[in-house]
């Protein structure tokens, strides 16, 4: 069984965004995992009302905690949000290319 490290009292706890070793995010992983997420591509296929139902989540949560961040932080998640949303349609573009085929066939 791995030992996990003891963390001394003067560090932060974990943010949960970022791996243990605070190299890579997190996020899409627990995504991954989230109920509305499984469910949606249960079928293998995304419908046009499962992405205005994950929209209204999105808004719901943004309209719940913008109003609780203060300026700076607000600046800060702001960011962070929309680096995170050009981060994953970066990866979508890579894993499409990368899905291409290489060759043209010639029949």
């Amino acid at each position: 069984m791995a030992k996990k490290k003891a963390r001394s009292a003067s560090s932060a706890p974990p943010s949960g965004w970022l791996d243990e070793t605070r190299e890579y995010p997190v996020i899409a992983e627990k995504a991954r995992q989230l109920e509305s997420f499984l469910a949606a591509v249960a079928d293998g296929k995304i419908e046009k009302s499962e992405i205005d139902a994950q929209e209204q989540r999105v808004v719901q949560l943004m309209k719940e905690i913008e109003p609780q961040l203060p300026p700076d932080l607000h600046e800060k998640v702001g960011a962070l949000l929309c680096e995170l949303t050009a981060h994953t349609m970066m990866q979508m573009i890579y894993a499409f290319e990368e899905a291409r085929p290489k060759a043209v066939f010639r029949g």
